[in-house]
C-alpha cells in the first residue's frame, strides 16, 4: 500500500479528482457496458482509457476498432493513477478495498451495475451522459435507443414466441434481466423467465427437452458449430428436436445496456423475420 500512496502524487490530486470548472472532465471506464456508454457520449480526448475487455472481440460491447484506436486500462489502481483522469467508472462489483484506495488518493469512483431493464439502461446513459458534461448527447443515445425499439417491435396482433436464451454450461437468464424486457419488447416470451427461473440459473438438457421452447437463441462461441462447441450448447439431442429453431445470438447482446441495446433488438428483429420465413438452425 505504501507504493501506491506513492503514487497518489501523481493523481488529480491538486483538484481532488475534480475537473477545472469549465474543462469537460477525463473519465476513465474499467467496465465494458460503461466503455460504450463513454465512447458514444465524451469526446475522444476525454477517454482516458477503457477496459481491456472492449479491445477483446470475444468479450467487447462496442466496435473493437473504435475499443483499440483509444487509450487501455488494465483496471488496475496503479494505471488508474497513470492515466489521470478525473473520474472513475466501474461496474457494480468493486471490492470495499478498491473502494477506499480511491478514496484516499481523491479519485472519484462511479460505478454502474449491469442494468436489469431499458429504463434503469437509460438512465445510467444519461448519468454518464451528465459525467462527461454532455446531456444532450446522453438524450440523443436516448432516443436512437427508443427509435430501435419502436422499429424492432412486432406488428400489432401477431402472436408471442416462447425463445430461450441459452449460454455455455447451460446458463439462462431470467427474471429481472434486460434481455427478458428486450425479448418481451420484440415480440417474444422468455421460457426460463416464465419457468420462474432467475439470472445465471442452469437449465438442465432434460427439463429442456421434456419441453422445449419455440426458439432456442444460442449465446455461445462455436454454439452452432458442434464439434469444438460449448458440450451443452451444441449436444446431439437438440438436432433431434422438432418444432424448435435455433439460432446464434451474440452473447454481448445479454449483459450490456446502453448502445448496446440496439443491436440487440435488430437481432432479434431478424430472428422473427427468419421464422416468418422458415428459416433457422
Amino acid at each position: 500500500m505504501a507504493g501506491l500512496l506513492l503514487l497518489g502524487a501523481c493523481a488529480p490530486g491538486s483538484g481532488g479528482g475534480k475537473a477545472e470548472e469549465g474543462v469537460h472532465p477525463r473519465i476513465l471506464s474499467l467496465n465494458p457496458c460503461t466503455d460504450a456508454i463513454l465512447a458514444e457520449v465524451a469526446d475522444r480526448g476525454q477517454i482516458a482509457g477503457l477496459s481491456v475487455f472492449s479491445s477483446d472481440p470475444g468479450q467487447s460491447s462496442m466496435d473493437v476498432g473504435l475499443a483499440r484506436s483509444l487509450p487501455v486500462s488494465g483496471g488496475t489502481l496503479e494505471e488508474a493513477l497513470a492515466a489521470h483522469p478525473d473520474v472513475v467508472l466501474a461496474g457494480g462489483f468493486v471490492s470495499p478495498a478498491s473502494r477506499a484506495a480511491y478514496a484516499r488518493l481523491g479519485l472519484p469512483l462511479k460505478s454502474f451495475g449491469v442494468a436489469g431493464s431499458v429504463g434503469e439502461s437509460e438512465a445510467q446513459v444519461r448519468a454518464i451522459a451528465a459525467l462527461a458534461g454532455h446531456k444532450e448527447r446522453g438524450e440523443a443515445l436516448v432516443g436512437r435507443i427508443e427509435a430501435a425499439l419502436r422499429a424492432a417491435a412486432p406488428p400489432p396482433g401477431e402472436g408471442v414466441i416462447s425463445a430461450l436464451v441459452w449460454q455455455g454450461g447451460g446458463m439462462v437468464p431470467g427474471r429481472g434481466a434486460l434481455i427478458t424486457e428486450l425479448l418481451a419488447r420484440t415480440g417474444f416470451v422468455s421460457f426460463s423467465a416464465r419457468q420462474g427461473m432467475g439470472q445465471a440459473d442452469v437449465l438442465p438438457l432434460e427439463r429442456l427437452l421434456a419441453k422445449p421452447p419455440g426458439v432456442i437463441l444460442v449465446a455461445g462461441d462455436g454454439a452452432l458449430a458442434g464439434p469444438g462447441g460449448d458440450r451443452m450448447l451444441s449436444h446431439p439431442a437438440l438436432e433431434r428436436l422438432t418444432g424448435v429453431q435455433r439460432f446464434g445470438f451474440a452473447p454481448r447482446y445479454e449483459w450490456c445496456g446502453g448502445p448496446t441495446i440496439m443491436g440487440a433488438v435488430r437481432a432479434l428483429a431478424r430472428v422473427r423475420a427468419d421464422l416468418a420465413r422458415g428459416r433457422g438452425a
